[in-house]
């Protein structure tokens, strides 16, 4: 009776293991979920040159990745509350409003990531 005991504690170990707190192989969790509070500048105009956007908030981390309408921008880690992102003159040639999030990205079944809330850009 001992033995089985000391089995299903065992067993019970190992699930909870690569259920949750521990990961191996299988991949890496994100550390947080990113909080975006600021953009600056908060918004540009129409036509305009192409810019550096500091994404300020809390969460941040070395592989965070800004969003800008779903696509992807090269992003530059400052700290886990500031991120730089480039926005090149394309993305505001016309007026409206621009969808704006960082993710944190994971690894392996992992991968999928942590968004952040969407905040908009407005564009002039």
């Amino acid at each position: 009776m001992k033995l089985l005991s000391l089995l299903l504690v065992a067993i019970v170990a190992a699930f909870s293991m690569g259920c949750g707190g521990y990961t191996s192989g299988n991949g890496t969790r994100p550390s947080t979920m990113p909080t975006v509070a600021m953009l600056a500048p908060a918004s540009a105009t129409a036509g305009g040159e192409a810019f550096m956007l500091t994404v300020t908030g809390s969460g941040f981390a070395g592989n965070s990745v800004v969003y800008w309408n779903s696509a992807v921008l090269t992003t530059t880690f400052t700290s886990a509350q500031e991120l730089t992102a480039e926005i090149p003159a394309t993305d505001i040639a016309n007026a409206g409003t621009a969808s704006l999030y960082v993710k944190n990205p994971g690894t392996g079944i992992y991968a999928s990531g942590v968004n952040s809330n969407t905040v908009s850009f407005t564009i002039h």
